[in-house]
C-alpha cells in the first residue's frame, strides 16, 4: 500500500521550495538579456503586466488545482475529466527532457568549479568552453564520443538530486532552506563586488536606460510574457504537484503572489550583478557594452569568467562564488522536476518513492549522456528550443482551456477563495478563459510560423541541418505526447 501522502513541515518550506523551483539559471543568465534587448527599464512595464495578466493567474491555477484534488497533474487534470490525463503526462515528459540536459549544464557548473581554483580558462575564455569543457564537434552529427569529465560531474548531479529527494518533501523543504537564500546572498556578494569596480555603472546603464518606443513592438510583450511564463516554473507540473503536499485549508493566493513576485525580484535583482560585472568587462576590453554581452550558456561560461578572470584580486574566490551560485540555483529547479514526475507516477500505480526516484535518476543519467558528446551542445539547443518554446507553452494553453472552459473557473475559484486571505474575483475568470489563452496561442502560432520561414541557427552564419531539427524538434516534441497518451491508457488505482 502507498504510504500516507507526505506534506511540508511548514508553509514557509512549501513557499521556499516554490521559489527554489522558479528561481534558476534563466533568471542569471536570461532575464538581463531579455530586459537590455527589449526596451531596458521600460521593459519592466509589459514584464509586470505580464506577471499581473498571466503569472500571477496560472500559479494560483496551478496551486489551486493541486491543493484542491491532493495529487499530481496527471491524476489532478483526471479527476476534471479522464480524457485530459494525459496533458498532465505531457507536463511531466516535457518536464523530463528539459532536466536531462538540465543536469548536463550543471555538470558543466561543476566542471567550472574545479577550474576556478586555478582560473584555467584566464588565458582564452571562449576557446577554454568549446574545446576544452566541450571538446565541441562541427555539428549535430559528429557526436565524437563522450567528454568523460562531464560525464562524471552528471552522475554526481543526479547523486545529489537521488538523496535530496528519495524521502520527500520534508527533507526537500530542509535542504531548500540553505539553498534557495544562499545563491541570492552570494548574488550579493558578487553585485558589490561588480559596483565598486570601474565601469560598472556604464554597464547598468545598458541595462535599465528606458527605451520607451520599444513598447510599440508586439515583439517585446511577447517576449515579456515569454519570460513571466519559463521563469515561474509554470507548464512542468511542478506546481501543481508541490501544492498537493500542502494541507487543503492551506492559503493559495497569498502564495502564489509570494512565489511570483519572489522569483521577478530575483530576476531584477541577479540583472545588476550581471550587468555591472559585463560594464567592467567592457572597460578592461575597451569595448562598448553592447560588444560584450551574451546570452545563455555563453554568458555563463564565457562572458563572465572572463570577466572574473580580470579582476584585480580574489579573483579564484569570485570565480567560486559564481559557480556555487549557479550550482545553487540550479539544483532546486532540477529536482523540483523529478519531485513532479515522481509524484505523478505514485499518484497513479502506487510504486514506493525511492524505487521510482532511483529508476528515473538511473534512465535521467543515461538520456543525459548524448548531451556529454562534442555535440552535446546542439542537441541541447535544439530540444530546448522545442521543449520550452512550444512544450511548455502549450501545456499552459491547454490547463487555461480545461480549467477554464471545461472544469469551470468558478469552482476552483470558489475552494480558492474559501481557503484565501486574498480573494480572486471576474479578473481572474477573464485572465484564465480569455487572455493568457489568447496570448500563449498567438505566442504558439507565431513561434511556429518564424520556425516554418526562417532556419534555426547552429551559429550566426550556419543553420542546423533539416533532419537533426526533425529528430531532436518535432520527432521528441511528439514522442513526449505519444508516451502521455500511452500512460493514460495504462491502468491505475482507482480515483474518486
Amino acid at each position: 500500500m502507498l504510504e500516507q501522502r507526505d506534506r511540508w513541515f511548514s508553509r514557509a518550506s512549501f513557499v521556499t521550495a516554490a521559489i527554489g523551483s522558479a528561481v534558476g539559471l534563466g533568471n542569471v543568465w536570461r532575464f538581463p538579456f531579455v530586459a537590455y534587448k527589449y526596451g531596458g527599464g521600460a521593459f519592466l512595464i509589459p514584464y509586470f503586466v505580464a506577471l499581473i495578466t498571466a503569472g500571477i493567474p496560472l500559479m494560483i491555477l496551478e496551486y489551486g488545482l493541486g491543493q484542491m484534488m491532493q495529487c499530481g497533474a496527471p491524476e489532478a487534470l483526471r479527476k476534471v475529466k479522464k480524457r485530459w490525463e494525459w496533458v498532465g503526462w505531457w507536463a511531466l515528459g516535457v518536464g523530463s527532457v528539459i532536466s536531462f540536459y538540465y543536469a548536463v549544464v550543471m555538470a558543466w557548473c561543476w566542471n567550472y568549479l574545479y577550474y576556478s581554483f586555478t582560473v584555467a580558462w584566464k588565458d582564452d575564455a571562449g576557446g577554454f568552453f568549446n574545446e576544452q569543457v566541450l571538446q565541441k564537434s562541427a555539428g549535430p552529427g559528429e557526436l565524437g564520443g563522450l567528454v568523460w569529465p562531464v560525464v562524471f560531474a552528471l552522475a554526481l548531479t543526479w547523486l545529489i538530486i537521488y538523496f535530496c529527494i528519495f524521502k520527500g518533501v520534508r527533507i526537500v523543504g530542509k535542504v531548500v532552506m540553505v539553498t534557495v537564500p544562499l545563491p541570492v546572498i552570494l548574488l550579493g556578494v558578487l553585485l558589490v563586488r561588480g559596483v565598486t569596480l570601474p565601469g560598472a555603472f556604464e554597464g547598468l546603464g545598458f541595462y535599465l536606460t528606458p527605451d520607451f518606443s520599444a513598447l510599440m513592438d508586439h515583439e517585446v510583450w511577447l517576449a515579456a510574457y515569454g519570460q513571466i511564463f519559463f521563469s515561474l516554473s509554470l507548464g512542468f507540473g511542478i506546481m501543481i504537484a508541490y501544492a498537493s503536499y500542502e494541507a487543503q485549508t492551506a492559503d493559495v493566493t497569498n502564495n502564489a503572489f509570494i512565489t511570483s513576485l519572489a522569483n521577478c525580484g530575483t530576476s531584477y535583482f541577479a540583472g545588476f550583478a550581471v550587468f555591472s560585472t559585463l560594464g567592467y568587462l567592457a572597460y578592461m576590453l575597451n569595448q562598448p557594452v553592447s560588444e560584450v554581452i551574451e546570452k545563455g550558456p555563453t554568458l555563463a561560461f564565457v562572458t563572465y569568467p572572463l570577466a572574473i578572470s580580470l579582476l584585480p584580486k580574489a579573483v579564484q574566490i569570485f570565480g567560486v562564488i559564481f559557480f556555487i551560485t549557479l550550482l545553487t540555483l540550479g539544483i532546486d529547479s532540477a529536482f523540483s522536476i523529478v519531485e513532479a514526475v515522481v509524484t505523478g507516477i505514485r499518484d497513479k500505480w502506487e510504486v514506493p518513492r525511492k524505487k521510482i526516484v532511483f529508476g528515473f535518476c538511473v534512465v535521467a543519467f543515461l538520456a543525459g549522456l548524448l548531451f556529454c558528446t562534442r555535440a552535446g551542445l546542439y542537441w541541447l539547443d535544439i530540444m530546448d528550443e522545442w521543449m520550452t518554446r512550444f512544450g511548455l507553452a502549450c501545456v499552459g494553453l491547454l490547463e487555461c482551456v480545461i480549467i477554464g472552459w471545461f472544469f469551470k473557473t468558478r469552482r476552483l475559484k470558489d475552494y480558492i477563495n474559501s481557503v484565501s486571505e486574498i480573494r480572486i474575483g471576474l479578473w481572474w475568470d477573464i485572465f484564465i478563459k480569455v487572455l493568457t489563452p489568447a496570448i500563449l496561442g498567438t505566442s504558439i502560432v507565431l513561434s511556429v510560423i518564424e520556425r516554418i520561414q526562417k532556419p534555426y541557427m547552429m551559429t550566426k552564419e550556419i543553420p542546423y541541418p533539416p533532419w537533426s531539427l526533425w529528430v531532436g524538434g518535432w520527432l521528441v516534441a511528439g514522442a513526449v505526447v505519444a508516451v502521455g497518451i500511452i500512460l493514460m491508457r495504462i491502468k491505475g488505482k482507482e480515483i474518486e
